[in-house]
């Protein structure tokens, strides 16, 4: 085989990984030298914030409890605000993207360090993008300031995750290594990252969905959704992060759930210019097409499976074509805007058509 040509750049973060990781916080905290700690959080994760909070002891400045999705510069500023007023030296974000994606703004203005302990598959933690809202459109960027400094990883706290929660952001982290697998900045080491979270997540999530507290399989998952973000976090995404980011930003979208409705969709729109992506993908399938697959596996799982389903008005569909072919962003198939409103048009009135009998996936299910 001839040896390819490539570069890879590996992101300067600690990751701390195994049940019951985050009784280590407090040795993170002192190893990063914090004396007093904002604990970031959505208001539904409060008291695990407090948990968190206790856990510093001394060292905790105060709770941050109003992180919210999409991250809007209004809470942000409003986070901003209560650091300074409480003079604080360093974030640790409690959750998912939400809490994740406050504690990375507030990293970018303040150049904080942060200490980042995930209870979803979301996989942000383990990237340096930032996606922040403003004036109804989502702002993307990469930053190695926003970069967490350390990773919790700590299975224990995902027990109990809501299973639509566990099951979309498990999505959420498929998407980032889907779209890695044809990246034009794609390597050998992110197509073994890509491969692997896949096939982890692949088998976790329906152990998990029958089985909600299998921790072998939570673990299995978190191991996934964290190669997921490792390979979001060196490799260009392509048209579905795209067309996920404009749904979330403009209309408010929940994002896991976006990706899930539209995975499938991209999928079918860009493998038959990804043929490298499309033989990974049917191996890890089993099956000749993965898009269908995949929307097959989806749908098992109980997760949403239209636009129209997470509230996106229909007349709304050629303002997001506009929105997604305004700007050139590499993609194996180049932007055609007829395909791109069919994919539209079919994920919000009838999700992706399932028209064969379900039967190769059964094997991986």
């Amino acid at each position: 085989m001839k040896t390819p040509s490539f570069q890879y750049e590996s992101l300067p973060s600690r990751v701390v990984f195994g049940a019951g990781a985050i009784a280590r916080l407090p040795e993170e905290a002192a190893r990063l030298r914090l004396q007093r700690v904002l604990v970031v959080s959505t208001a539904g994760q409060r008291k695990l914030a407090e948990q968190v909070e206790g856990l510093l002891g001394s060292h905790a400045a105060g709770v941050f409890a109003n992180a919210v999705m999409h991250t809007p510069c209004e809470v942000t500023e409003s986070a901003l605000a209560r650091a300074a007023a409480l003079r604080v030296d360093g974030i640790v974000a409690v959750g998912g993207g939400s809490a994740i994606g406050l504690s990375k703004a507030l990293a970018l203005r303040t150049d904080l360090p942060q200490i980042v302990v995930p209870t979803t598959y979301a996989g942000s933690e383990a990237t340096p993008i930032l996606g922040e809202t403003m004036a109804n459109e989502k702002i993307t960027q990469r930053s190695e300031k926003v970069l967490p400094e350390t990773i919790l990883y700590d299975v224990e706290l995902t027990i109990g995750l809501p299973m639509a929660v566990s099951m979309a952001s498990g999505l959420n982290a498929m998407a980032h290594a889907v779209e890695a697998l044809y990246a034009p900045d794609r390597n050998p080491l992110t197509n073994a990252m890509a491969e692997a979270a896949l096939d982890a997540l692949i088998g976790a999530l329906p152990e998990i969905h029958d089985r909600a507290n299998d921790i072998d399989a939570r673990t299995k998952a978190l191991w996934g959704a964290w190669l997921s973000g490792c390979c979001l976090g060196v490799t260009t995404m392509g048209l579905h992060h795209k067309l996920c980011h404009t749904l979330g930003g403009t209309f408010g979208l929940p994002h896991a759930e976006t990706h899930a409705v539209l995975l499938a969709h991209a999928l079918d729109y860009n493998l038959s210019c990804a043929p490298e992506a499309h033989r990974t993908l049917i191996r890890l399938f089993m099956d000749m097409d993965p898009a269908r697959a995949l929307a097959e596996f989806i749908s098992r799982l109980g997760l949403p499976k239209t636009l129209s389903a997470l509230g996106m008005p229909e007349e709304a569909i050629d303002r997001v074509v506009d929105l997604t072919v305004s700007k050139p962003y590499p993609n194996p198939r180049p932007l055609e805007r007829g395909a791109i409103r069919n994919l539209l048009a079919q994920a919000w009135a009838d999700g992706f058509p399932l028209k064969r009998a379900m039967k190769d996936t059964n094997a991986r299910l």
